[in-house]
C-alpha cells in the first residue's frame, strides 16, 4: 500500500509539473517588484522573525513586500515592523472559521511537511491546504521561504514564473537525516539558496548533487534597537534566547556558580522564555544563586537591556547565525561565547572582538567570564572591537547584497525565459462573409489549475 501511495504521489507531482511547463510560455514576465516572505509564526519571538522583519523593512523601500505567516497565535507582532510591510495569515488560530473541513483537517497530521522537521508539530493538513493554495496562487514575483519545511514546499509547488529563494537559518549538519535527503533532491528546483555562514555554504556545495541555480551567503543584519552603547560600568553579564536545551543556559548557570564565588557583586541576567524556564529557575534556586542570577523573562526592548550590561555570554550547543551576538556587538559589549563552528567562529575574532571558548566546557566558560570581569582593559578593548565588527552587518550593507542577488536572479530569468507561444493563425474568411462578433463584447477563457 505504501509503495502504491508513493507511486500515486509521484504521478500527481509529474502531472503538476507538466501542467506548469505548458503554462510557462504564457506566464507573466519575471519580476522582483513583489516580494513575499514565508514565516511559521510572524507574531512570535524568534530570531528568524526579527531578521525577516529587518529584511522586509529594507526591501519595502523599492518592493511591494508581504510577510506570509502560516500561523497566527497572537494579535500583535512581538517585534516592531516597518509599516509599509503587509501581513497575511494562512491559519488564524485565534478565530474560528473554515467550517467542518477546517475542523476535520486540523486534527490530521501534515502530509506536506516532513515529520523530522523541527516544527512539524505546528503543521496539520489544514495548514497544508492553505500553504499549497497560497504558493500555487502566485504566478510571478519573488517568494522567499525561511525554514526547511517551507523551502521544500516552495521547491515542490511554486509555479515556473515565480523566483524562489530558500533561506537557511540553521546549519545543514544539524538537520535530521530525513530532512537532509529531501534537501539534496528538492533544493535544486530553487532559484537560489541563501545561507548565513560561509561554513554552511560550503557544506551545501559539497552535499547537494544537483544545486539550485545560485548558492549565496548573506548574513543577517543588525536590527534597529532602542538604547545606546553600553558605558561598560554595570557589573552585569547578560544572555538572551529562547529557553530550550540547545541554548545551553543550564551550562551557563553552572559556570556562574564559579563566577559568583569569585565576584559576588556581579549579576547574570538571562532574558527569554521557553520550555526550560521552570527547570532553569529550579537550578538557580538549588544552586543558591537567587541573588546572583535573574530570569526576567522576554525583553521587549533588547537594546535597552543590553545597554545596562557589560558582558554578553552565548552558551549554545550550536548556532546557525546568532543574532544576539550581533546585537551585543552593536551595543559595545564584551562577548564570551562557546566556539560553535557555523556562527560564533565566523563572527568573532578571538581576542579582538570577543573570546571563544571550547564548546560544552563549563569550567572554561567560567574562567573566560572571570578573565573579562577582572581585566577592565581587555573588557573595553573587546567592546571596541565588537563595535567595529558590527559595522560590517549594518542593514544597508547587508541589504545591498540582497539587492544584488535579486537583480542577478531576475537577469538570469529574463535570459532564459521561453518565447510566448503564438496562437495558430485562423483560416482567411471569404470576402463576402462578414466577420462574426460576440453579441456582448469579447469573450475570455480562463484555465483553472488542478488542485496541488
Amino acid at each position: 500500500m505504501r509503495a502504491l501511495a508513493r507511486k500515486g504521489r509521484s504521478a500527481a507531482v509529474q502531472l503538476l509539473r507538466g501542467f506548469d511547463r505548458r503554462r510557462a510560455r504564457n506566464a507573466p514576465a519575471p519580476s522582483t517588484k513583489q516580494v513575499r516572505i514565508l514565516l511559521l509564526h510572524a507574531h512570535g519571538m524568534g530570531g528568524t522573525i526579527r531578521t525577516v522583519f529587518n529584511l522586509a523593512g529594507y526591501l519595502a523601500e523599492d518592493h511591494d513586500v508581504e510577510i506570509v505567516s502560516i500561523l497566527k497565535e497572537a494579535d500583535k507582532p512581538f517585534f516592531p515592523v516597518d509599516p509599509r510591510v503587509r501581513f497575511r495569515f494562512l491559519d488564524d488560530r485565534l478565530r474560528p472559521g473554515g467550517g467542518p473541513l477546517r475542523s476535520m483537517l486540523s486534527k490530521r497530521a501534515s502530509r506536506l511537511i516532513p515529520k523530522a522537521e523541527n516544527a512539524y508539530h505546528r503543521f496539520n493538513q489544514w495548514t497544508d491546504l492553505q500553504l499549497a493554495r497560497y504558493i500555487r496562487s502566485l504566478d510571478t514575483g519573488v517568494l522567499i521561504a525561511t525554514r526547511p519545511g517551507l523551502n521544500l514546499a516552495v521547491a515542490q509547488l511554486a509555479r515556473p514564473g515565480v523566483i524562489t529563494i530558500g533561506q537557511e537559518h540553521v546549519a545543514l549538519r544539524t538537520q535530521p537525516e530525513e530532512v537532509q535527503e529531501l534537501i539534496k533532491w528538492r533544493y535544486r528546483r530553487l532559484d537560489a539558496l541563501v545561507t548565513l555562514t560561509k561554513a554552511d555554504l560550503q557544506d551545501y556545495r559539497e552535499a547537494l548533487p544537483k544545486k539550485p541555480r545560485k548558492l549565496a551567503r548573506i548574513p543577517n543584519a543588525v536590527p534597529p534597537m532602542g538604547g545606546g552603547v553600553s558605558p561598560l560600568d554595570a557589573k552585569v553579564a547578560v544572555a538572551v534566547g529562547r529557553m530550550t536545551k540547545i541554548k545551553g543556559f543550564h551550562r551557563l548557570i553552572t559556570a556562574w556558580e564559579t563566577v559568583a564565588a569569585a565576584h559576588p557583586d556581579w549579576t547574570l541576567r538571562i532574558y527569554g522564555a521557553g520550555p526550560q524556564q521552570e527547570a532553569l529557575a529550579r537550578q538557580v534556586a538549588e544552586a543558591g544563586l537567587e541573588g546572583s542570577v535573574e530570569l526576567p523573562g522576554p525583553a521587549s526592548d533588547v537594546g535597552a537591556e543590553l545597554e545596562k550590561a557589560s558582558i554578553f555570554v552565548l552558551s549554545s550547543r550550536h548556532e546557525g547565525f546568532p543574532m544576539t551576538i550581533l546585537e551585543a556587538m552593536a551595543k559595545g559589549l564584551a562577548i564570551v561565547s562557546f566556539n560553535s563552528p557555523h556562527g560564533p567562529k565566523e563572527m568573532i575574532t578571538h581576542g579582538v572582538d570577543g573570546l571563544l571558548v571550547k564548546p560544552r566546557t563549563n569550567a572554561e566558560l567560567a574562567s573566560s567570564i572571570i578573565r573579562v570581569i577582572e581585566d577592565e582593559r581587555l573588557r573595553r578593548n573587546l567592546a571596541a572591537g565588537a563595535l567595529e565588527t558590527a559595522k560590517a552587518y549594518d542593514v544597508d550593507v547587508i541589504g545591498r547584497q540582497w539587492d544584488t542577488l535579486l537583480s542577478d536572479l531576475l537577469a538570469r530569468r529574463l535570459r532564459t525565459r521561453p518565447e510566448p507561444s503564438s496562437p495558430e493563425p485562423e483560416a482567411p474568411r471569404p470576402s463576402s462573409e462578414p466577420e462574426a462578433r460576440p453579441a456582448n463584447g469579447p469573450v475570455s477563457a480562463t484555465v483553472t489549475p488542478p488542485n496541488p
